[in-house]
């Protein structure tokens, strides 16, 4: 008995069978997110650095969050240009530069005597190196390589398998220029011809960079996601750097900082995964909307109710489950609406967003407690950006862009 499979679907299993093995997509998926794993794991833990810094240094916290805050605006203005090297160059040879550069401002903030020297290593150098080992480039790359029916569910298990490493991995730290071979599979120089049976490189097809940049900052969509990401970024950073602090002024035990930001850790493996696999399936605007308003409802109780671990632990569940579901999401509205050719460069403004609300969530964490001796209302201003996020995107037009006159991606 001969069974005849579908043209495309036998061309794509050519395909499947010609790909080495270590472009195979369970090798991307694995090799991208052991990279964001570690990458994001060392950023994440750095609020539990800051009272054994500043006490030892002399320094105020609004000093140590200045730092921070400094990195996440480095990482968000890089990030576009990041992206564009990627899209033009190849994403591994981006992603190795970035891992050379964390290991060295890791080595540098360890060593760092002042506030400026903290602001050159911590701030500017991390900063830097975040923006080709993270989300924008190694998100753009596995959406480029692989296909639109599978593409939803690998980012998820990506950002699952990077959010395993996030929690297991942070004692490697100091060994990130050591994972540059995880980059290698990630040959997409130039958007190359895509497999049979999968889309082409999107509507952009022969559109230049330069027109594809000016066509998505006319688009509505692209600055309401922008906006929504930016209160995405103050939530999370604000909490990552300054809820470990905040436990201990309300006389809790440093390890039940380091316990929280593990339950956060842990969480997000699972909620980024289902919301990849969900959000290839149901309206992402909606489900993004859902995010900020399920965030906001999880700050009020965790303020509303007394504090004790069995809050603490249950508000870090909730928040570790909602805290990088929105980056699929969000990366999966772009390449819906404006395909994946330039993917990195459009997400990496998008990003720019979000790390402007880092920045202001970090800062305005050490500024507001030094002046008030209180988290309370940088805890309100990050449950009112929930609200405004949740808003911003239910309106966004997320219909694929249809274009005329350009060559054609593909055959």
């Amino acid at each position: 008995m001969t069974i005849h499979l579908p043209r495309s679907s036998a061309a794509s299993a050519a395909h499947q069978c010609a790909t080495p093995w270590w472009r195979q997509l369970w090798v991307l998926v694995l090799a991208g997110g052991l990279m964001m794993g570690l990458a994001l794991g060392v950023r994440h833990v750095q609020g539990l650095f800051m009272l054994p810094i500043i006490t030892e240094r002399g320094w105020t916290r609004e000093t140590f969050g200045l730092a921070i805050a400094m990195q996440n605006l480095a990482w968000g203005l890089v990030q576009p240009f990041t992206g564009m090297l990627a899209d033009r160059y190849g994403s591994w040879k981006v992603m190795a530069g970035g891992l050379a550069l964390y290991g060295a401002g890791l080595c540098g903030m360890a060593q760092a005597q002042t506030p400026t020297a903290l602001f050159w290593t911590a701030g500017l150098c991390i900063g830097i190196a975040l923006s080709g080992t993270t989300f924008g480039v190694v998100y753009g790359a596995l959406s480029r390589m692989t296909g639109a029916a599978e593409r939803s569910r690998a980012l998820g298990l990506a950002g699952a398998v990077g959010g395993i490493a996030q929690f297991a991995l942070v004692p490697g730290a100091q060994a990130l220029a050591a994972l540059i071979p995880l980059g290698l599979p990630f040959q997409d120089r130039g958007a190359p011809e895509p497999p049979p049976g999968h889309d082409a490189a999107g509507p952009a097809g022969g559109q230049p960079l330069r027109a594809a940049v000016r066509e998505a900052f006319g688009h509505s969509g692209f600055w309401l996601l922008n906006l929504g990401f930016l209160a995405c970024g103050f939530q999370l950073a604000f909490i990552a750097s300054h809820l470990p602090a905040y436990l201990l002024d309300r006389g809790m035990r440093a390890a039940d900082g380091m316990a929280a930001l593990a339950i956060i850790a842990l969480a997000n493996v699972a909620g980024v995964y289902v919301c990849g696999l969900v959000g290839g399936r149901h309206s992402k605007k909606y489900l993004l909307a859902g995010i900020y308003l399920a965030r906001t409802a999880a700050m009020a109780l965790f303020l509303l109710l007394p504090l004790s671990r069995a809050t603490l632990y249950g508000f870090c569940a909730a928040m570790g489950f909602l805290w990088l579901g929105t980056v699929p999401l969000t990366n999966g509205i772009l390449a819906q609406v404006f395909g994946v050719r330039y993917l990195s460069t459009l997400f990496g403004f998008v990003f720019l967003g979000h790390q402007l609300g880092s920045f202001l969530g970090v800062w305005l964490g050490g500024l507001v407690f030094e002046l008030t001796r209180s988290y309370d209302l940088v805890w309100y201003g990050a449950m009112a950006l929930g609200m405004v996020a949740a808003a911003l995107h239910s309106p966004i037009d997320d219909r694929q862009i249809v274009r005329t006159g350009l060559a054609p991606a593909r055959a």
